[in-house]
C-alpha cells in the first residue's frame, strides 16, 4: 500500500472516467467499451454525469476491465470475446460500473455471426450460402454508454465495424469493410485524449478503427484495441482476429488521497488506474 496523505475534512467532490475493455473481433470489428464520465463528455451520447462525494476513510475499490478475447484464426471463427466491466464502487455510493464492449459478429449459419450486446456493440459479421447469405444482427449499445455496431453487407460482402462511444458502427459497403465508430474525447487529466472507438470491420477493402484505440481490420491480421482505451478489435476475414484493448478508470477528486492500492499513476490530484486497486481520501 502507497501512503500518499493526510486526513481530509469537509465535502469532497471527485470526477471520474470509466472505461470498460473493448470486444474482441472476429469477421466485424469489436464494440468499445462502455464509457462514463463527469468531464468533458460521456459515452452514448448521455448527458454529462455528477462526480460522487467522498466519504473520509471509506475505500473505493476500483476494477479496471480487460479486452475480450479474440475470435480465432480462419478458418475456425467465432464471435470476438465481450469486454470486462470497469467499475468504482465504495460504501457510500451507488458504483459506477461499465460495460465490456460487445464481440464481433463471425460467418455462419448459425449465431456466430451476429454481433454481441456491450457497452458498445460489435459488428455483424457474414451469413452463408445454407443461410442465404444473409447477414449476422449487430451489437446493441447500452445506453448512456455507447452505440450500436454496424451492419455487413447483403450478408456476404464488407461486416460491420464496432460501435464507439461517440458513435454507430460503419456499414460494410459492397466488400468493403465498415469503419468502427468513433470514441470520444476526454479532458480529465488536463489534456484532451480518445477512447472508446470502435473496431473496424473487414472485407476486400478493411474498415479503420474508431478514433480512441479502436484496431483497423486487416490487411491480414486484425490489429487489437489500444490498451487503457477500451478500444475494440479490428476484424480479420481470412486470418487471424485480434483482442480488444483493456479498460481505464481515471478520478480527481482535487486533492491528494490517503492511501491506494494497484500502483496508480498520479499527476497532480489525479489518479490514473490502468489495473484494478482501490483509493481511499
Amino acid at each position: 500500500m502507497q501512503i500518499l496523505g493526510g486526513p481530509h475534512s469537509g465535502a469532497i467532490v471527485a470526477n471520474f472516467l470509466v472505461v470498460a475493455g473493448g470486444g474482441g473481433s472476429a469477421y466485424g470489428g469489436g464494440g468499445a467499451g462502455g464509457l462514463r464520465s463527469s468531464v468533458t463528455a460521456t459515452g452514448g451520447g448521455g448527458t454529462l454525469e455528477t462526480g460522487f462525494t467522498v466519504a473520509v476513510g471509506v475505500t473505493y475499490t476500483v476494477t479496471v476491465g480487460g479486452g475480450g478475447a479474440a475470435g480465432g484464426t480462419y478458418p475456425s471463427v467465432s464471435n470476438g470475446g465481450n469486454g470486462s466491466s470497469s467499475s468504482i464502487a465504495g460504501s457510500n455510493i451507488t458504483t459506477i460500473s461499465t460495460v465490456g464492449g460487445g464481440g464481433a459478429g463471425a460467418f455462419g449459419n448459425n449465431s456466430y455471426k451476429n454481433g454481441l450486446n456491450g457497452g458498445s456493440g460489435g459488428g455483424a459479421g457474414n451469413g452463408d450460402g445454407a443461410s442465404g447469405y444473409v447477414g449476422g444482427a449487430v451489437g446493441v449499445g447500452t445506453a448512456n454508454q455507447g452505440f450500436d455496431g454496424g451492419t455487413s453487407f447483403n450478408g456476404s460482402g464488407g461486416t460491420g465495424g464496432g460501435g464507439g462511444a461517440g458513435a454507430v458502427g460503419g456499414n460494410g459497403i459492397g466488400y468493403v469493410g465498415g469503419n468502427g465508430g468513433a470514441g470520444i474525447s476526454n479532458s480529465i487529466t488536463g489534456t484532451s485524449v480518445a477512447y472508446g472507438g470502435g473496431g473496424g470491420g473487414s472485407g476486400n477493402a478493411k474498415g479503420s478503427g474508431g478514433t480512441g484505440g479502436g484496431g483497423d481490420a486487416g490487411p491480414s491480421n486484425g490489429v487489437a484495441g489500444t490498451v487503457n482505451t477500451g478500444g475494440g478489435a479490428g476484424g480479420a476475414e481470412i486470418a487471424v482476429c485480434a483482442a480488444g484493448g483493456s479498460g481505464v478508470v481515471i478520478i480527481d477528486a482535487g486533492i491528494v488521497a490517503a492511501s491506494t492500492t494497484g500502483s496508480p499513476t498520479l499527476a497532480g490530484t489525479i489518479y490514473t488506474f490502468t489495473g484494478s486497486g482501490s483509493i481511499t481520501y
